[in-house]
C-alpha cells in the first residue's frame, strides 16, 4: 500500500512540475502529505534556524514533496526527473552543495528555484511547508551530501 501511495504522490508531483516547466498531466489523489504535527513533533520549540534538528517527520516530508524528483536517496534520480527539463539536484554530491549557505537552500526550498537563479522546475514550497520545517529539510540536505555550509 506504501509503494501505491508513493506512486500516487509521485504522479501527482509531476502534474505539478511539469506544468511549470511547460509540460502537463492529470492526476489525483487522496493520500495526505505528514502534517505540521508529525514532522515537528520532536524539534525543539527553541531551536535556531541554523540548528534546526532533522526528525523522523523530516525524512517523511522529504519522501513526499522531494523523492518524486530529487530520489528516495537524494541523488537527483527521482521519477519524475525524466520528464523535467533540468536535471533535479544531486543532494548527495558536496561538491556543488558546499558553494551554498544554509540561507541560500532554505529560499530555494521556499520561494522555489527561480528565486536563486535557478532552475523554474523547482517549485516554491513556502505556502505549503513553513519555516521550521524548512530549516531541518536543510539539514536532512546537510545529512544527504555529508557537507558543511559555505
Amino acid at each position: 500500500m506504501t509503494n501505491r501511495k508513493h506512486l500516487l504522490a509521485g504522479i501527482i508531483l509531476l502534474t505539478i512540475l511539469t506544468t511549470a516547466c511547460e509540460q502537463s498531466k492529470q492526476a489525483t489523489s487522496t493520500v495526505r502529505p505528514p502534517t505540521k504535527e508529525e514532522v515537528t513533533k520532536t524539534i525543539p520549540q527553541n531551536t535556531q534556524p541554523e540548528l534546526a534538528q532533522v526528525t523522523e517527520g523530516t525524512r517523511q516530508t522529504y519522501q513526499w514533496y522531494c523523492t518524486q524528483c530529487h530520489g528516495i536517496k537524494g541523488k537527483g534520480d527521482g521519477i519524475n526527473a525524466k520528464f523535467l527539463t533540468v536535471p533535479p539536484r544531486n543532494h548527495t554530491k558536496a561538491q556543488y552543495l558546499e558553494t551554498r549557505t544554509d540561507e541560500q537552500l532554505f529560499q530555494a526550498i521556499k520561494f522555489g528555484g527561480l528565486s536563486v537563479g535557478r532552475a523554474p522546475c523547482m517549485p516554491a514550497w513556502g505556502e505549503t511547508l513553513d519555516d521550521d520545517i524548512i530549516q531541518s529539510l536543510v539539514q536532512y540536505i546537510r545529512e544527504l551530501c555529508q557537507c558543511e555550509a559555505l
